[in-house]
């Protein structure tokens, strides 16, 4: 599993020219699930966004998380992340999950966040979405379980 997580100001998702899910400060998730991920995994990379500090507190130090801030996680499926592109010019993505397990995780992991107590929007899985956001900072870190 990856996520990449930006820190954002704002950030919103649209499929169809329709919002789907949109939060104010916090933290966008763009999510790949591979194949052996598991709920065990999901869940510790739940509590690892949940409880990473890339907030800055009254000294400019990285220390809060997004509940500290009274942030919001918005989670969208990245499947693109997965890709093996280390041979050739065209992405593999033999390490993707299978497309139902993967939106299973997919889902369970934004309902792992959401039980930590952080408010949680999220895209659609396997759209065509499109992703707007003001990353803050920048600020971007790349989790891998």
């Amino acid at each position: 599993m990856k996520a990449l997580l930006q820190r954002v100001s704002h950030a919103n998702v649209r499929v169809d020219n329709t919002l789907v899910g949109e939060i104010a400060t916090g933290i966008l998730v763009l999510v790949a699930i591979e194949a052996g991920d598991t709920p065990k995994t999901v869940k510790r990379m739940a509590d690892k966004i949940s409880k990473y500090r890339m907030f800055s507190d009254a000294q400019g130090k990285m220390n809060l998380n997004v509940s500290q801030i009274e942030g919001e996680v918005l989670v969208v499926s990245q499947f693109t992340l997965a890709a093996d592109t280390n041979k050739g010019l065209r992405p593999s993505f033999s390490r993707s999950a299978d497309p139902t397990l993967g939106n299973a995780l997919y889902l369970q992991l934004a309902d792992n966040i959401a039980e930590n107590g952080i408010g949680v929007a999220t895209g659609k899985f396997a759209a065509d979405m499109q992703v707007s956001l003001v990353n803050d900072g920048p600020v971007t870190f790349m989790l891998e379980m």
